[in-house]
């Protein structure tokens, strides 16, 4: 209960909308409420006024009167509801961004179970469903529930016999459709769990259209499709029934109540208790009490739903990491090759009782470069994530320039520590900023022009249409994979590293564009300390040490000329078995 009160709290106070926001926004609340209850009056005067014979002078002022406060209204309603969705849209975005700063800086551990289209619904898709409810509230109950209060006070006001009439036949009606929604949430809920299933069924298909088509299993791919949709026609045929039923139910029962009103008004008119404006006043009033009835209780379904998006939001604040920054940290070397200490470090998954590392020691003076090789799963990206402190060991020490792991700063570890994978993440984005990863600090355009000409790609970026400036399509469009290897690189030389990880950077490169790799990785690591991962072996020529990795053990470990030279060692089968030249 504490941790759901805490949630609503922090959920509040991103939504809260400023001093001047709040005070327009109830301004005009009030206005979208105040000037549709004033338009009948004037109908009232018009009608008894015209019954009276009245001057025609006079009614056209009533009847201007009259459509000025109902385009009034309308331009209210239309304020408010714009002003409602910019501050909601405000509110939400900032708990966006504190969903998304959250959930960045948990553990890889968490994110390790989860898939990016979890995550985007986690920090997007619950928010939305917030914004939308905030939106809705404002205007669909808020805004409803002043006008249905405002038009039951008045004719209570009228004729108090009409007005208690009216408020028994809001509440019977009122219970009436709370417990008819109560049939056609399940069955809405039906037709989006067929139509998620519609949709998972027509991705896995096109992603493996291929597949499907190589091997002649197109007719099976439509059969099932059309099962699928018969579902979803099914379950959304059900729906509108059921929609449709309580959209006509509504329609009788308001107007008997309509008719029942104006009965009572016609029985008082006749004995002159009120005027023929007072029964069409009655009439207009009558009129509007159904749409604030509609919207409040439609507003019933999405009130569950932004109940669940706030637990779901609470659920994912209160995940915690458990990669602490120390109260005091202990800087790391500020320039020069980083020396890496594994020392009888082991490591499990919270979640998992096998151990992925277990007692493994590692040694590397600072410049010297470490070859992990072993089978895939055999820990050695493990051992690589370890010195990104990416994971904390379960049992040992990692340090990196002499310091505990555990005693550093994040930004200075990350400002120290470089990586390039196989898999590069390039952004639709400019140049500039798949570079320098949006960070202004490294955008300095000589800094940048020489980097990619350090690393190869002078040739490639004088061919570009805007320079730095120019834009790269979704995922790197228009860039080989070469090239994308390339600026990875680059990315390390501007961060000017003591360590460098490298796991398995040109495992997917054709010989040309592997042996520019090569010599960019040469450079890379001159003067830096270096783990190298790599499939390949022979591109392990250039490492001082090896490391054999085995079901999370380090089964050998020693100089690679060492070990290669020795004919008995583990290294030196590996190479045989590859055809690399000892």
């Amino acid at each position: 209960m504490k941790s759901s009160r805490s949630t609503r709290r922090i959920v509040l106070r991103q939504l809260r909308p400023g001093r001047r926001g709040a005070l327009a926004l109830t301004a005009g609340v009030l206005a979208a409420t105040v000037l549709p209850l004033l338009a009948p009056q004037l109908t009232q005067r018009f009608v008894d006024g015209a019954v009276a014979g009245d001057p025609t002078q006079s009614l056209i002022l009533l009847a201007l009167g009259y459509l000025g406060l109902a385009v009034s209204g309308q331009f209210a309603r239309m304020f408010t509801a714009w002003l409602a969705s910019r501050l909601a849209w405000d509110g939400t975005n900032r708990l966006r961004e504190r969903l998304a700063e959250h959930a960045l800086e948990l553990d890889m551990s968490y994110h390790g179970r989860r898939t990016p289209g979890e995550m985007i619904e986690r920090v997007d898709g619950d928010v939305v469903a917030l914004s939308e409810f905030v939106v809705a509230f404002l205007l669909d109950v808020i805004a409803s529930f002043l006008l249905l209060l405002g038009v039951l006070i008045i004719v209570l006001t009228v004729d108090v016999r009409i007005g208690a009439a009216l408020i028994a036949y809001c509440a019977l009606v009122g219970f009436g459709m709370i417990r008819a929604q109560r049939l056609a949430v399940p069955a809405a809920t039906r037709v989006r769990e067929r139509f998620a299933a519609l949709f998972g069924n027509l991705e896995e298909r096109l992603a493996g259209a291929e597949d499907i088509r190589a091997n002649g299993a197109g007719d099976h791919a439509v059969r099932r499709f059309h099962q699928v949709s018969a579902g979803v026609y099914r379950a959304d045929l059900r729906a509108n029934q059921i929609s449709g039923g309580l959209f006509a139910g509504t329609t009788v029962a308001f107007a008997i109540g309509t008719a029942l009103v104006l009965a009572l008004a016609a029985w008082t008119q006749q004995t002159n208790t009120l005027t023929v404006g007072t029964v069409v006043l009655l009439f207009q009033y009558t009129q509007m009490v159904r749409t604030p009835f509609e919207r409040i209780i439609d507003q019933l379904q999405q009130y569950q739903k932004a109940l669940a998006a706030i637990a779901r939001i609470g659920d994912l604040l209160g995940e915690r990491r458990t990669l602490h920054d120390p109260a005091q940290p202990q800087a790391l070397p500020a320039t020069g090759a980083l020396g890496l200490e594994l020392d009888r470090v082991s490591f499990a998954y919270s979640a998992d009782d096998d151990r992925v590392l277990d007692d493994v020691t590692i040694r590397l003076a600072p410049g010297e470069t470490l070859g992990l090789v072993g089978r895939t799963g055999s820990g050695k990206t493990t051992i690589a994530r370890m010195a990104l402190r990416l994971y904390d060991p379960t049992h040992g020490t990692v340090r990196l320039g002499g310091v505990d792991l555990r005693d550093t700063a994040r930004a200075d570890l990350r400002r120290r520590v470089a990586i390039v994978t196989q898999e590069v993440q390039l952004f639709a984005a400019s140049v500039r900023d798949n570079l320098t990863l949006f960070r202004p600090e490294l955008a300095d355009d000589d800094r940048l022009r020489q980097v990619l000409t350090d690393v190869g790609l002078a040739d490639w970026f004088a061919g570009l249409p805007d320079g730095l400036e120019t834009e790269l399509g979704p995922h790197g469009g228009g860039v080989s994979a070469g090239e994308a290897q390339l600026i990875a690189f680059a990315r390390a030389f501007l961060r000017d590293p003591g360590l460098v990880v490298l796991d398995e950077a040109a495992s997917r490169l054709d010989p040309a564009t592997e042996e520019l790799i090569d010599h960019t990785m040469d450079r890379l690591l001159a003067g830096r300390t270096g783990v190298l991962i790599a499939h390949r072996l022979s591109s392990l020529s250039r490492v001082d040490m090896i490391a054999v990795v085995d079901g999370g053990r380090i089964v050998e470990y020693g100089p690679r000329a060492q070990l290669a030279a020795d004919p008995q060692s583990h290294f030196g089968h590996l190479l045989d078995a590859a055809g690399v030249a000892r």
